[in-house]
């Protein structure tokens, strides 16, 4: 288990915020907030993203659900269980005699001596040979990532939910959303300008997106959330999607993925500079 005093302040704050510290924890936090600006300000920061966070998912819950979906759900019929048939069975009085009394007590004995061996053995067996180690987590969220990034493609006009100009908005949304603290990288050597971020669903959990257009019109996402993924695993890996080109790479529990036009032809090098200034 970590130790919480070895993690980030802002990982530590953000744990107070949401009231996962020991009461200790507590305390000693809020001391150090009410005696040291510095980490005062991050807490008002990361609090500050918090509320607007949770107000922009309430504005969402609010939104109405699509009568489409709605009809489906009425349609759709439930199966229907195959009623099995009731059979009349005949009453049978059975009366063993008194030896074969003796014998079944005699079975019963041995099987319930077997059973008590069995259970015994397995209890004594060590705790090791029953672990089983979590398989790794899967790249369904890719999916999800790709399927923003062509609906991206045919909304120029509201690629983000935060423009660029909100740096500190950004910062402070995205940090307490994910659960991940960043920077926004700085490619407009490679002809990309950031317009903004917003945060989706990828396999049931939050993402960042921070949004990246050229002047031939094209989308770049930078894409990243919290994953369990070992520390082994393949970086700067390319994908090729039809029309979309990915590139994924991990640090630190965290996934991280480059998407852009399958066309560019330096999307690695790319993902190599964000990954050293993210």
């Amino acid at each position: 288990m970590l130790d919480f005093k070895k993690l980030p302040l802002d990982a530590q704050l953000t744990a107070l915020i949401d009231g996962e510290t020991t009461p200790e924890q507590k305390l000693e936090l809020e001391q150090r907030v009410a005696t040291d600006d510095g980490a005062k300000r991050l807490y008002d920061k990361l609090r500050h993203g918090a509320d607007f966070g949770k107000r922009r998912m309430d504005d969402v819950l609010k939104e109405p659900v699509p009568l489409a979906l709605v009809r489906s759900i009425k349609n759709v019929q439930p199966p229907k269980a195959p009623i099995a048939p009731r059979l009349s069975r005949p009453s049978l009085k059975l009366t063993p005699s008194r030896p074969q009394a003796i014998a079944a007590a005699l079975v019963l004995f041995a099987a319930g001596c077997g059973v008590g061996y069995l259970v015994a053995d397995n209890r004594s067996a060590p705790a090791s040979s029953q672990t089983v180690e979590a398989a790794p987590e899967p790249n369904e969220w890719l999916d999800d990532i790709t399927a923003y990034q062509r609906l991206l493609a045919r909304q120029p006009r509201h690629l983000v939910e935060v423009p660029a100009s909100q740096s500190e908005e950004i910062s402070s949304w995205l940090t307490t959303t994910v659960g991940v603290a960043f920077r926004v990288p700085d490619i407009s050597d490679g002809g990309w300008t950031f317009q903004g971020a917003r945060v989706v669903l990828a396999d049931g959990k939050p993402a960042g997106q921070l949004i990246y257009t050229s002047a031939d019109g094209d989308t770049a996402t930078i894409a990243f959330r919290k994953d369990n993924q070992p520390d082994d695993t393949e970086d700067f890996k390319e994908t090729i999607r039809d029309e979309i080109g990915l590139v994924t790479w991990h640090n630190a529990g965290t996934s991280y993925v480059l998407v852009g036009p399958s066309a560019e032809a330096t999307l690695i090098q790319l993902a190599m500079q964000i990954a050293t200034e993210i």
